[in-house]
């Protein structure tokens, strides 16, 4: 008897509960029908930002040629159409660029954001600064600075290639992409796939800890391949690597390049190769790389197998302007970079003329007094130093970039495609330094530029 009271008293306990609970919830539920629309109103996101662009001239890049007066329909992050007379939607924000020249965001496809030289310093001696005195955060932070000034340059797309510590750069992409801070669309690699000692020469083996900092050191074919599943698990997008080592005068083998490439094809990544000298370059064509960084070297016959391969070239070449500036800041003079810069100039014309594909990269890493965009965009007026055409330079640095990443909506205005769209002063078919007057910038439809 005294074991079954206390059943009895749950029991009953627990009809109340259940009572209480039928009589809560009839009101309940008519307060969540009364508030259904509300909640439903607040779950539904808002409608993308729509913006019409009155352009005085547009660059086609996709044909090479400027096209009168058109207008440019920005819908959220996408152009949604491009024409010569668009009807203006209700409750669009309508820009009036009509007295600019509109093209695309422009692509630097060779970047180091995390890295900045003294130029009277050395690549060693800087490096290891940066490693071990300023470390990853501080190279992070400092090359969001850096990227604020690459976007009011017009430059809304980088290709950040290395040097950036264990995946600074990652990092930096992550933060610009949920809008922590402004900063170009990145595509980042990671540290740099290379030979013993990366590209720190004499280091004594002691410290070989360092160069591992910054470089992935690859020891053999099973390893490249590892190393191409670890950067890309940590975010890496483009793979770089080392064919050779300059200043090193270290080399991967074949058989780790091959490696590499079919790696990242599985895993549908493309591949730049750093390579200087001509055996370096054909080595890496040969290995199936997507892209040559520097060249500086290249013979006529690497040139065609180049354009037979369908392999883009990456000149990282230097105009008169930031060679004056750099002979001023490093105190040596011009005249030591004088014979460099015309073996540059003649590789480059005879690129052309072979018709290899020319991608725009700047490799710009040295501290020229002034903002990392506008320095690094001289490496186009170094094209045009060269004699190619204002045309196929901003191709180089919209079209052709697009298709080395691998993006079709990159590098282009058209429907579908980001919305990355910037405005200059002049006509650059007809004086090249309209680039240096950029009046509007737009990254992903946000505006960071507007001219008044």
């Amino acid at each position: 008897m005294n074991q079954s009271l206390p059943l009895l008293v749950l029991t009953r306990l627990e009809v109340q509960i259940m009572s209480f609970i039928k009589r809560a919830l009839v009101p309940l539920s008519l307060l969540l029908l009364l508030l259904s629309p509300v909640i439903l109103e607040a779950q539904t996101p808002p409608a993308p930002q729509v913006i019409v662009i009155r352009a005085g001239r547009l660059f086609d890049s996709e044909k090479g040629v400027f096209q009168p007066a058109r207008t440019i329909l920005v819908k959220g992050n996408l152009i949604e159409s491009v024409g010569e007379n668009i009807p203006v939607p209700a409750g669009a924000r309508v820009i009036d660029l009509s007295r600019y020249t509109v093209l695309p965001g422009l692509v630097d496809a060779h970047t180091h954001l995390l890295y900045l030289e003294d130029p009277s310093a050395g690549l060693t001696t800087e490096g290891i600064k940066a490693l071990t005195v300023e470390g990853t955060t501080l190279r992070a932070l400092r090359g969001a600075a850096r990227g604020r000034t690459f976007l009011n340059a017009g430059i809304t797309t980088v290709r950040d290639l290395g040097n950036s510590g264990r995946f600074g750069d990652v990092a930096l992409r992550t933060a610009i992409n949920e809008g922590s801070v402004d900063g170009p669309r990145m595509y980042v690699s990671g540290p740099g796939l290379s030979p013993v000692g990366g590209q720190f020469p004499g280091l004594q083996s002691s410290y070989q800890q360092i160069a591992e900092e910054e470089y992935r050191i690859v020891r053999g074919a099973e390893d490249a391949r590892l190393a191409v599943r670890e950067n890309v698990n940590y975010g890496a997008r483009v793979i770089k690597i080392y064919a050779n080592n300059t200043p090193n005068p270290n080399y991967l083998s074949m058989d780790e390049m091959r490696a590499i490439v079919e790696e990242a094809k599985l895993l549908r990544i493309k591949v730049a190769a750093h390579a200087t000298n001509d055996i370096a370059v054909r080595r890496a064509v040969e290995a199936g790389v997507d892209s040559i960084e520097h060249g500086y070297e290249i013979k006529d016959e690497t040139l065609a197998l180049m354009k037979q391969r369908g392999t883009a070239l990456v000149p990282t070449d230097i105009d008169d302007f930031s060679l004056k500036r750099y002979a001023e800041r490093s105190k040596q003079p011009p005249t030591s970079l004088q014979r460099f810069m015309e073996n540059s100039r003649d590789r480059l014309r005879r690129a052309v003329a072979a018709g290899v594909t020319i991608v725009a990269g700047s490799d710009n890493y040295i501290d020229m007094g002034m903002p990392q965009g506008e320095a690094a965009k001289r490496v186009l007026f170094a094209y045009r130093e060269s004699g190619m055409e204002p045309a196929q330079i901003l191709q180089s640095a919209t079209i052709n970039a697009g298709r080395l990443f691998g993006d079709p909506r990159l590098g282009v205005i058209k429907p579908t495609a980001f919305a990355d769209i910037i405005a200059v002063e002049g006509d650059p078919a007809q004086d090249f330094t309209a680039l240096e007057r950029v009046k509007f910038v737009m990254k992903n439809g946000k505006i960071y530029v507007n001219a008044p």
